[in-house]
């Protein structure tokens, strides 16, 4: 990279980091700190929704995707006007009429605190995988370019992020996270419209090569569940975007940041539709690339990896100062994924778990707790980013390690939001069937890994309903 683009991408960086920082207040509260004094316009919380979406792996990994195959993976983008539905219709009035802004604290009414503990926990292990997993990727992608030190790389974004969202809470978190968005929406549509009018016919010859050798497809439409269809992506995409809508505390918090009810459901709308054409956009620009280096031969040098071919085309073929833009919002996005699984990790951490043992605590205590919390997710992070180092593929051990912790919390939810009668047997009974389905997918997979959070879900509402239904009645007899 050119001395200019390292500058570049340091100012902008530096200045998201100042900007977060910039919010801190020396007597702010604990409520501010976690729901932004709920006086955010929902515009802003949807950009936040959607810039929680898009992190360095989807900025990397959808180009990389298209370069190498089709657009099999945007069936994904595809499926969350439903679960954006779904949010604005049921989850967002839902969760802003409960007194807790903990997404958990419904679980405990209707099952006790272990579903509370459980879910939270599955929660908090997700998080920090996924903190690590970004980390870990931003550090190698620095490391690719510049030469840096992977390990320095991985401790200094790390403290960086975690000082602006510790000083700031959700108001800087949720600001910065709609800077960042704009940026890389900005630089994304740059970049692709270079990519098409850079073929010497123009974007026709892109989309003529593209047509030809099939780079189109949204994949197969058959039955097959161990390979990754039309069908197997779109299901997959449904449950998944519903849980993140319905259960993760991510989405949860920003509903409660926006100002009214009305602000909140345009939100969960805005965000998540925003995510279909700027996921498009990160597909065109694979196909773009894969048409690029189909014309000019050569220049690819061998040994690049998929999900490595976005980075380098930025560094050298777009003009000195747009690279450095642009490497800078793939780093913005990873930054706003990290920052959002710091502050809503912590908001759990104390109305979750501390607060469990010290319900009188004062505004000074709960503020430390926070700030505390938001170091302790962070050092965690870094060192499973440290651990990831050791594994062959990060985004493979990503998916491992998030359908484990999160494939059965949908399912339960599910369980005490629709079923009236399920009880806390019923619940038990459901969790321990879904959770040992679960981790049979993701270690001997009869099916495509990425159903497990789909099985998973379906066996613990079932396996509870059925109990609620059936085995009570038999009680009752």
């Amino acid at each position: 990279m050119h001395i200019i683009d390292i500058i570049v991408f340091l100012l902008f960086t530096g200045g998201v980091v100042a900007f977060g920082c910039s919010f801190f207040k020396k007597k702010g509260t604990s409520e501010e700190f976690t729901s932004a004094g709920r006086s955010l316009p929902g515009w802003v919380v949807g950009m936040s929704i959607f810039a929680t979406y898009v992190s360095s792996i989807s900025y990397l990994g959808y180009p990389g995707k298209a370069f190498s195959g089709d657009w099999n993976a945007f069936v994904f983008s595809l499926s969350i006007p439903i679960a954006s539905y779904f949010a604005a219709r049921y989850f967002v009035p839902f969760y802003r009429s409960q007194d807790s802004i903990s997404a958990y604290s419904f679980l405990e009414n209707r099952f006790g605190p272990w579903a509370r503990i459980y879910a939270s926990s599955c929660y908090l292990l997700t998080q920090i995988a996924r903190t690590g997993s970004i980390l870990y990727l931003l550090a190698l992608l620095m490391n690719v370019l510049l030469g840096w030190h992977i390990q320095t790389i991985i401790v200094v974004t790390s403290v960086a992020i975690v000082l602006y969202s510790m000083l700031g809470g959700m108001k800087a978190v949720i600001w910065t996270e709609a800077i960042q968005g704009i940026i890389l929406i900005g630089g994304a549509l740059v970049c692709m419209f270079i990519l098409l009018f850079d073929m010497p016919g123009g974007p026709v010859q892109t989309f003529s090569i593209a047509m030809e050798d099939g780079k189109f497809s949204l994949g197969s439409f058959g039955s097959s569940l161990s390979e990754s269809t039309f069908w197997v992506c779109l299901i997959y995409g449904i449950f998944t975007n519903l849980q993140n809508y319905g259960i993760d505390q991510s989405y949860v918090q920003r509903y409660h940041t926006a100002k009214n009810e009305k602000e909140a459901k345009f939100s969960a709308l805005f965000g998540g539709y925003l995510f279909i054409p700027v996921s498009a956009v990160f597909f065109m620009i694979g196909t773009g690339l894969y048409a690029f280096y189909k014309v000019h031969p050569g220049i690819l040098p061998d040994g690049v990896g998929a999900d490595y071919v976005f980075p380098f085309f930025i560094v050298n073929e777009l003009p000195v100062g747009l690279t450095g833009l642009l490497i800078a919002s793939i780093f913005a996005a990873g930054m706003s994924t990290i920052a959002t699984s710091v502050t809503s990790s912590s908001t759990i951490i104390l109305t979750d778990y501390y607060q469990r043992f010290r319900k009188h605590a004062g505004n000074r205590e709960r503020m430390l707790v926070l700030k505390l919390s938001s170091v302790g997710v962070g050092v965690a992070g870094i060192l499973v980013a440290f651990a990831f180092m050791s594994v062959q593929s990060a985004l493979d051990a990503w998916w491992a390690l998030a359908s484990i912790f999160s494939g059965g919390m949908l399912g339960l939810f599910l369980l005490g939001y629709i079923s009236k009668k399920a009880r806390n047997f019923d619940a038990v009974l459901g969790v321990v069937c879904g959770v040992i389905l679960v981790c049979w997918i993701v270690i001997s997979p009869f099916v495509h890994a990425n159903l497990a959070i789909v099985f998973g879900t379906l066996l613990i509402f079932l396996v509870g309903f059925l109990s609620a239904n059936l085995l009570n009645k038999r009680r009752c007899k």
